[in-house]
């Protein structure tokens, strides 16, 4: 079982500042959760495959297709500064 002393310990190594009722509140949802997960350990697994996604997709992505590129004059008429048929940015300090 969980207790106070644990939630403390937790909120350190998280760098959390809790107060008082925050960790009486935390400690009873974590003590929910680790009921959870322990009682997930009880179950028989052994027939599941392991999954690294619940739905049987292959490849979602369209393949690529070699298209006509935008001119670049028609790519840098909105920019607002232009040097050497080029995008003009601010210098990085």
């Amino acid at each position: 079982m969980i207790g106070e002393a644990d939630v403390r310990y937790v909120a350190k190594l998280a760098r959390l500042r809790l107060e008082h009722d925050e960790i009486e509140r935390i400690t009873g949802e974590l003590a929910k959760i680790l009921g959870h997960i322990d009682q997930m350990g009880k179950l028989n697994l052994s027939e599941v495959p392991p999954t690294a996604n619940v739905l049987d997709l292959v490849n979602v992505r369209r393949a690529d297709k070699s298209r006509p590129s935008l001119p670049r004059s028609e790519a840098l008429k909105n920019a607002p500064a232009v040097a050497d048929e080029s995008f003009r940015v601010p210098r990085m300090s």
